[in-house]
């Protein structure tokens, strides 16, 4: 009995954190799909689409790293990429 118990815990820490990933972007591609549908349908699809996107960067790099661009970019709008001071009076 003790090996099975062993051999149990060794699969679901294996097998735990991938089932983990897989559902929570499976939860987050449904999620954008249903915000991308809103917009053509009514809905607020302005804060679904964001949210799955959230989800998303939760999980995975590349949508982390969209999620920071696109924050970054409504965060500070007035704010130039180009590293050029301007003047100002």
């Amino acid at each position: 009995m003790n090996r099975w118990l062993q051999k149990w815990v060794a699969f679901r820490a294996r097998i735990a954190p991938r089932l983990r990933r897989f559902l929570i972007g499976t939860i987050a591609f449904s999620v954008v799909l249903i915000g991308l549908v809103m917009i053509v349908l009514p809905g607020p699809a302005i804060i679904i689409v964001p949210l799955g996107f959230a989800i998303l960067a939760s999980e995975f790099a590349w949508a982390r790293r969209v999620w920071r661009a696109a924050h970054s970019g409504f965060a500070h709008p007035r704010q130039t990429r180009s590293r050029v001071p301007v003047e100002t009076r």
